[in-house]
């Protein structure tokens, strides 16, 4: 079953979008990446504002996630100080814990 068509759900199933509050922002972009950024939405045959918020989703994700991770790595740093008294012990098990999640 790959085909959403293919499930049965026993009932007519309703999608409900909530809209989310939002703010225009006023943003120069330079004339040559403007012109970039409509080609590509011509080509993935969607609007430019969609194209947009379409980036700056993508690239926030990746940036909070990145926060996120460094967030944990802090964290953990703190919590191996406390319990093993070797500072280039705790050193060498973070840098292990980074080189495992590569």
């Amino acid at each position: 079953m790959n085909n959403l068509d293919d499930l049965d759900f026993g009932e007519d199933v309703e999608l409900r979008v909530h809209p989310r509050e939002s703010e225009t922002v006023l943003l120069q972009i330079p004339r040559d990446t403007l012109e970039s950024l409509k080609k590509v939405a011509e080509q993935r045959e969607m609007p430019l504002e969609a194209l947009l918020k379409f980036y700056i989703g993508k690239c926030l994700r990746q940036d909070l996630s990145q926060l996120f991770a460094n967030q944990v790595m802090d964290s953990t740093a703190k919590v191996l100080a406390r319990y093993h008294p070797s500072e280039e012990e705790v050193s060498k098990i973070l840098q292990e814990i980074r080189l495992e999640a590569k």
